[in-house]
């Protein structure tokens, strides 16, 4: 036996404190495929085929124990799970043989072979071990059935007979002792009730590689299975969900994908802060065509990786396993299916095995040390390596990137920043008649131009402006003054409610193919806006009562529409490449910004701080709009435009790329937008400062189009950090949770198929719930603490372009590519 290996370096300096060769053995036999186990005092292999050796994992002074009783090449290997007795079971081609390491270890001090007790004789060839969570029975993967036999008896309790292929491994359910779940090279999985020897459920054929590994979370309720083909598997195993697939991964994309943004993270750093490759890490090394994966293990990363305290988003309450491959570890978590550190074995030249043929890992809650044993590829090797896990994962990680950043503002204006514009000016506006004449100076000598078919610079000659025109809608608004917030106060959002799931009405928007692309709740909650593809902006009631009031004038799809904070404007962004602001009062237009304002397209316009800006993205630039709309009720004088806009501020995007998505709050005072950029990048702005803030890579496999931030609602009130909350959307790559201070993805929400349309999200008021639309005619609504959908709303007839969830009641707004609105209310 070898003695500890000591010390060495790696890629990213001295790793003593990352990694430690703690044993190392050389067997007479090829050691690449047997079995392995870690348990939280031992380390158990075979060694010369038939002889089960056992190091100890606390002290490695210890003289390693040595179990012989098989003639046969041991191929199982399993722990017990009590701490006393510690029981370990191993299989070969003749026995079964029980264990108790206490015994075994009194017998060595007495000088004397310990001996273990024969569970079965001659059961065939078995791949794999369990001991129930008691250690009272013993699940046996003997060829293609499962023996469950009792300890004490040692009788064969039930025989479970289904698969078509080798069972290569099996785990019982944490929750529910007598479930057993079971993978094979059928490449299937089965659920089964042991006690009564019944299949439960039979999965259909998942890949064509065999399942190696089986692991069940008892935090998140999910099944993970590992391929040979280095896919992971992830089912749900909450009661009602049907033991559904929550995603399938790939784990050399996400290695590649992890690669990328930790190099993104070294690189941002200031240069006394970059620590260079030095001693170990093998330079131009290629990256394995395949991973596959040989073992799973619970991580501990609660102590490490903080997560936001909020509707289920915990520390404790997020899961991440070990992934042993053959070319390295790999900390996966299973909230946000994202790699949380890597660790190649070909980064560190001084290690015995650089390829591995079996791995077996395991780590204690709230200890900072794991124990991983290596078996080499093409060799008769046997490592125990010793991982600092902290420092592992805290050397790939961003170094505290967007910490400082809230919603919630820290500071107060500085007396440079761009949102002084409006502070400075408007403290010293006199009373009314003056005011629209100081909104007019800030246009001096730079008329505009609004119509949308007259060209003009605005330099060379007057001002155009509509002298007349017709008057469209002439039905009576009286009742909007009575349905405003200005009234009695609605009663507060009910924040325990269940959340709307059952259809309540719905609307057929336009005779004739009228796609609705967008929907926004005003905030009083009374109002619903749709923005439609024939150019047209329709806003309804909140129940969909009655008859929408149409606003016309844009050319072209309306692609965006926002609501003021008052709820006394709308705002909207066309393909005709307009702007345009609009009186809900009056239901005409208030403003229009002609296209030839904006050298790129509009793609994302909205209000911002307060309703005193308008936000928009236009190309690669993030610009600020201040704005004057004259209110003036003279009958006479109302065709002639008073109102006017300037842009005060524009900024450009890291790398000038197009932003193809933007989000900032406009409930109350905020410096931050969120922007996304086609490059897949997400980069936040500060505009109290007036520059880029912070930016992460890699944030989905394609570019984002939309950014939903949690901005609950004037009938609410949520905890401070929830604000911090937002969801990013890709298509073909689900949504992504993200909290802001971190910059960190802390889940991730799949199953609602999107993979070509631009589906949009929502967040529900109360902060609980996260809603989808999808191209099965469906809209998906999640749970906030669970990474696969709660509830599946139907009655749609097409595709579900976007949905909105009303601000003061338990309701959700659907629109769809046929031209519908759904509503969805509450059950019960």
């Amino acid at each position: 036996m070898g003695e500890p290996r000591g010390i060495f370096c790696s890629a990213q300096g001295c790793v003593g404190d990352v990694i430690i060769e703690q044993r190392l053995v050389e067997s007479k036999e090829p050691a690449s495929h047997v079995p392995l186990a870690c348990s939280a005092q031992y380390c158990a292999f075979p060694v010369d085929g038939n002889v089960l050796c056992l190091w100890n994992t606390k002290d490695p002074s210890y003289q390693p124990l040595t179990l012989q009783g098989h003639h046969e090449p041991i191929t199982a290997v399993a722990f017990g799970n009590t701490v006393s007795p510690l029981l370990i079971c191993s299989a070969s081609q003749d026995y079964v043989i029980m264990w108790s390491l206490d015994e075994c270890r009194q017998k060595v001090l007495q000088g004397l072979s310990p001996r273990g007790v024969i569970m079965g004789t001659l059961l065939g060839q078995v791949l794999c071990l369990r001991l129930s969570p008691d250690d009272r029975t013993v699940a046996v993967c003997a060829g293609n059935k499962i023996l469950m036999l009792d300890i004490e008896s040692r009788s064969i309790l039930a025989e479970l007979e289904g698969h078509q292929g080798h069972v290569t491994a099996a785990e019982f359910c944490p929750w529910q002792t007598h479930i057993i779940i079971s993978v094979s090279e059928d490449r299937s999985f089965k659920v089964w009730d042991h006690h009564v020897g019944s299949l439960i459920y039979n999965s259909p054929v998942l890949t064509a590689f065999p399942l190696l590994s089986l692991l069940i979370d008892a935090k998140s309720r999910q099944l993970v299975t590992g391929c040979a083909n280095g896919q992971l598997w992830i089912f749900s195993l909450v009661e009602g969900h049907h033991y559904r697939c929550v995603t399938r991964v790939s784990l050399k994309k996400k290695s590649e994908s992890f690669s990328r943004r930790v190099e993104s993270r070294l690189c941002s750093l200031p240069e006394e802060s970059q620590r260079p490759c030095t001693h170990g890490l093998e330079k131009g090394e290629e990256v394995e065509a395949s991973l596959p994966i040989l073992g799973l293990a619970p991580c501990d990363l609660s102590a490490i990786v903080s997560a936001p305290c909020v509707w289920g988003l915990s520390s404790e309450t997020t899961s991440c396993l070990w992934i042993g491959s053959s070319a390295g570890l790999f900390i996966f978590n299973l909230a946000n299916f994202e790699l949380e550190a890597v660790l190649h074995y070909r980064d560190f030249r001084s290690l015995s095995i650089h390829v591995a043929g079996s791995c077996a890992v395991m780590s204690k809650a709230n200890d900072d040390k794991a124990i991983c044993l290596l078996t080499s590829l093409f060799g008769r090797k046997i490592v125990m390596l010793e991982i600092r896990v902290a420092a592992l994962v805290r050397s790939q990680q961003g170094h505290d990137a967007g910490r400082h950043l809230s919603v919630l503002p820290r500071t107060c204006v500085g007396p440079t920043s761009p949102l002084c514009f409006t502070t400075a000016k408007e403290s010293k506006t006199p009373p009314a008649p003056q005011r629209q004449s100081a909104g007019r100076s800030t246009v001096k000598d730079q008329p505009l131009v609004f119509h949308t078919k007259v060209r003009s610079s605005g330099y060379a000659s007057a001002p155009h402006i509509t002298m007349f025109s017709p008057k469209a809608n002439t039905r009576k608004r009286g009742d909007h003054s009575s349905r405003r917030r200005d009234g009695p106060r609605c009663k507060e959002y009910p924040l325990e409610s269940s959340p709307p799931t059952k259809l309540y009405k719905q609307r057929v928007l336009a005779h004739g193919p009228a796609a609705a692309h967008c929907v926004q709740y005003s905030g009083d909650g009374q109002w619903l806006a749709c923005g439609l593809a024939n150019h047209l902006l329709l806003v309804f009631r909140a129940d969909l009562s009655g008859t929408p009031t149409v606003f016309s004038g844009h050319d072209g799809a309306v692609s965006t529409v926002c609501w003021s904070h008052d709820s006394r404007w709308l705002l909207s962004a066309s393909q005709d490449g307009t702007l345009r602001l609009w009186s809900l009062r009056r239901a005409e237009l208030a403003l229009c910004v002609g296209k030839d304002v904006f050298s790129k397209p509009v793609r994302s316009a909205q209000f911002y701080y307060v309703d005193t800006f308008v936000l928009l993205s236009s190309g690669p630039e993030l610009q600020l709009l201040k704005y004057h709309i004259d209110t003036c009720k003279d009958e006479i004088q109302r065709y002639k435009q008073k109102s006017r806009c300037k842009r005060v501020f524009r900024l450009p995007t890291t790398g000038r790329t197009e932003i193809t998505s933007l989000s900032a709050v406009n409930d109350f005072y905020s410096y931050l937008v969120l922007t996304a950029g086609r490059n897949r990048t997400l980069e936040v702005f500060d505009l109290n400062a007036g520059r880029s803030a912070a930016m992460t890579v890699e944030v989905h496999s394609r570019p984002v189009h939309q950014i939903c931030q949690n901005k609950g609602s004037s009938f609410t009130t949520q905890q401070h950090e929830a604000y911090n909350l937002f969801a990013t959307t890709a298509s073909g790559d689900g949504i992504k949770l993200w909290d802001l201070r971190t910059l960190r993805c802390e889940r991730r929400f799949e199953g609602h198929p999107n993979h070509g349309y631009p589906c949009g999200i929502a967040f529900s008021p109360c902060g609980r719930y996260v809603a989808s639309g999808a191209e099965d005619r469906h809209a998906y609504m999640y749970d906030l603490g669970s990474s696969t959908f709660s509830h599946r709303l139907a009655g749609h007839k097409d595709t579900v372009t976007s949905v909105a969830f009303s601000p003061a009641a338990p309701q959700l707004a659907s629109a769809t590519l046929d031209g519908r609105l759904q509503l969805f209310v509450a059950d019960g």
